[in-house]
């Protein structure tokens, strides 16, 4: 797996990245596949309309999951100019929260405002 920095805006730090394995288009295709980094909970943007509550048994199932072993499935996050917005992994983003965690693992595609428009309404 490679492994490379992602220079990001002086308002978050250098986090180091790993590329995707999943078959997802990569730089020999000319569109780069997601990548995987730690971002700082209060970078990612969650859903404008929640549609549904979170079940609190699973939020604290994945709690003692994720201290025990930590995150095992990363969240996906969309980045649109710089700014990250979180469609998916409300369970796991509530349970990091709820244990005061700093940073979530986070599969990052880029996408543009249209495609913010798609994602971004339910989580």
């Amino acid at each position: 797996m490679a492994s490379f920095i992602l220079q990001v805006p002086n308002s978050l730090r250098t986090f180091s990245v790993s590329a995707s394995s999943n078959g997802s288009p990569g730089p020999s295709s000319g569109r780069p596949g997601p990548v995987i980094v730690e971002l700082p909970m209060e970078k990612i943007r969650r859903p404008l309309m929640r549609t549904r509550e979170n079940d609190p048994n699973k939020v604290k199932e994945l709690m003692d999951s994720i201290s025990e072993i930590g995150l095992q499935v990363p969240i996906d996050v969309l980045e649109v100019d710089g700014v990250y917005y979180g469609f998916s992994g409300c369970h796991r983003y509530e349970a990091h929260q709820r244990l005061g965690l700093p940073t979530i693992r986070c599969k990052v595609r880029r996408g543009t405002k249209e495609t913010l428009r798609f994602n971004f309404t339910e989580c």
